[in-house]
């Protein structure tokens, strides 16, 4: 290619930090040679301005929804109705798209965007010769459900008018999600790329360089958290340990002084509110409890760390199927939600090890393989 493309990823982000942690990764991947694209994110987070990006990368960051537990949508900080706040983003979406032209717009799991957002620019964008992708994590949710939800919003029908090719960031040895998710219905190239590998990000060293051991406690976003961070801060640390809970910057205020009232007479735990690199932290812990998330998940993995999943089963069963199939697989220990308590969590920490070696099961060549894909989709 004799010019650098521009490139632009859309990421919805209504529900924790982990589309545009995933979405940052990858940007950083396409700016390298010998793409050395022009990279615009698209993000619904405001915590997206705490990422740090290189020189050729830069975020529109639009006004946020907040996921409510049913499922249900409605604005995170604006006191508006949603129809406004959807009109508002699509808006804002198609006009930042005309203005950057990108040569390939790669749209982060909701094919339409999220609520629709999207369908305004899929039609501009294509008529203008534009190259449409969707990348897909591994696990969405329970096939059954996927296959109602993607009916309604047309998502295959989406996929077949407007989509040049899928890509699945993940290993059809952990979980097959094209058979999953009657991917080969929408009759376009679907791509594993492999998982993207998060240690390839600039901070990977300690956080600190205190000796004591510490047990090390995340909760994604943090909104539907509180159940998990209570049983952490009442768990019986091993001898000589200590702990940092990291609640992320969605849990609510009151729920944040809640764990900080509880922990008013432990100093041997920390109480830290976001952090936009976390892997400095799991890379010096000892142990490491955590819901089940993509991006999480992922980077324990990468890390080999000895971890505990209690993940959260509504209102999707993604990161559900995800644990268990990591414990089938020997990577990760799991424990249902509804089994949670102080106790289980010190029973864990006091035996907590490594599992199996997650690189040698799957593919991390995730950051590669997106280059190459994205090479042949703009080479004429």
């Amino acid at each position: 290619m004799n010019n650098a493309p521009r490139i632009a990823l859309y990421s919805h982000d209504t529900m924790g930090l982990g589309h545009i942690r995933r979405t940052s990764l990858l940007a950083r991947a396409l700016r390298r040679p010998p793409l050395n694209a022009h990279v615009l994110l698209l993000s619904g987070i405001r915590e997206s301005g705490a990422y740090p990006l290189p020189d050729g990368i830069d975020s529109i960051t639009l006004p946020a929804y907040r996921k409510h537990g049913d499922g249900s949508y409605g604005a995170r900080a604006l006191g508006i109705p949603l129809d406004d706040l959807i009109a508002l983003r699509s808006q804002t979406l198609a006009a930042a798209l005309d203005a950057f032209a990108p040569d390939l717009l790669i749209v982060d799991n909701v094919a339409r965007g999220a609520l629709g957002e999207l369908d305004a620019s899929l039609a501009r964008q294509r008529a203008r010769g534009c190259r449409i992708v969707l990348g897909l994590r591994d696990i969405i949710d329970e096939p059954a459900a996927v296959a109602r939800q993607w009916q309604k919003l047309r998502t295959l029908d989406t996929i077949r008018d407007y989509y040049d090719a899928v890509w699945i960031y993940g290993d059809a040895r952990l979980y097959d999600t094209v058979a999953a998710y009657g991917l080969a219905v929408a009759e376009k190239p679907v791509t594993y790329l492999g998982y993207p590998d998060p240690l390839q990000r600039a901070e990977t060293s300690p956080a600190s360089d205190n000796d004591v051991p510490y047990a090390l406690c995340l909760l994604g976003g943090g909104q539907d958290g509180y159940a998990l961070a209570e049983a952490f801060v009442r768990t019986t640390l091993p001898d000589g340990w200590r702990a940092i809970l990291l609640t992320g910057a969605m849990m609510p205020a009151a729920e944040r002084a809640q764990l900080a009232a509880i922990l008013a007479d432990r100093p041997d735990y920390q109480l830290l509110e976001f952090t936009p690199e976390p892997l400095a932290l799991m890379r010096g812990a000892r142990a490491i409890i955590a819901m089940s998330g993509y991006n999480t998940t992922l980077e324990l993995l990468a890390l080999n760390a000895p971890m505990l999943l209690v993940p959260r089963i509504k209102p999707r069963r993604e990161q559900w199927l995800r644990a268990v199939r990591l414990a089938e697989l020997g990577l990760a220990d799991c424990l249902h939600p509804d089994e949670l308590s102080p106790a289980r969590l010190s029973a864990w920490l006091a035996d907590a090890r490594p599992r199996k070696t997650a690189r040698d099961r799957l593919d991390f060549n995730g950051l590669e393989h997106i280059n190459r894909e994205t090479l042949a989709l703009l080479t004429p």
